[in-house]
């Protein structure tokens, strides 16, 4: 059914029931995310997408548009909180952008470029992280995770629906694992389709590293802005 709904005092139309996120870009309003993707289920993990819904603020990958729903993204209060979210995952994680073998591919990195953040406002923990690389085809660079849950939730072994990934521990002591055994079974797109649903590059497909050269890279060629909204120019 059709509904109308206001983003930022501006009248849009959508059908009822449709993710705000995607409902905001089909009509040229750019909501940053790091653990949505379309056409998944919500994770709201990351809180990334924050906006004020009904005077309220919610997480936008989690809400359904429905009727005269009022919502507010470009303030100042929420591009901030926006902001200092994607500064906390920085400071909480180790991410040396240069040296990554994601850089120019990394939603993480082309979100911070898009809410102008220049560093963290909160002290950096640089946490020590064993890498996991006992997989045949997979390692996991543990300290560059920043708890998605894509690969945990988007990820499954194609014959019995099992999880490959997982995360362990809570709070500081929490860690990704993989099945290795799962692992080990994954054919080579799906190896392929792990490493690149990892907004970070925590997820590395071995034999691989630095396979997008300068100027070829994603972020590079189209911002997450550009490639978010499409053709939709706000």
């Amino acid at each position: 059914m059709s509904i109308q709904i206001t983003i930022d005092g501006q009248p849009v139309a959508a059908e009822e029931g449709h993710n705000l996120v995607d409902v905001a870009a089909e009509n040229g309003v750019y909501i940053p995310t790091l653990c949505y993707l379309k056409g998944h289920p919500c994770l709201g993990t990351c809180r990334v997408c924050s906006v004020r819904v009904n005077g309220h603020v919610a997480a936008a990958c989690s809400v359904p548009v429905a009727d005269g729903m009022q919502v507010e993204v470009e303030t100042t209060e929420l591009a901030d909180m926006r902001k200092a979210l994607i500064e906390f995952l920085f400071s909480e994680g180790n991410h040396n952008c240069p040296s990554c073998e994601k850089s120019g591919r990394c939603d993480l990195q082309a979100t911070a470029y898009e809410v102008g953040m220049m560093v963290s406002r909160f002290p950096y923990r640089f946490p020590v992280r064993e890498r996991a690389v006992a997989a045949e085809h997979i390692w996991l660079e543990r300290d560059r995770c920043i708890f998605c849950q894509r690969c945990v939730e988007f990820i499954r072994d194609r014959k019995t629906d099992q999880k490959i990934f997982s995360i362990k521990g809570r709070g500081s002591t929490a860690q990704i694992e993989i099945n290795t055994e799962l692992a080990d079974a994954m054919p080579p797109e799906q190896v392929r389709e792990a490493a690149d649903i990892c907004p970070v590059g925590c997820i590395l497909e071995k034999g691989v590293g630095f396979n997008d050269p300068i100027g070829q890279r994603k972020f590079e060629i189209q911002s997450v802005r550009e490639r978010a909204l499409g053709d939709k120019k706000k």
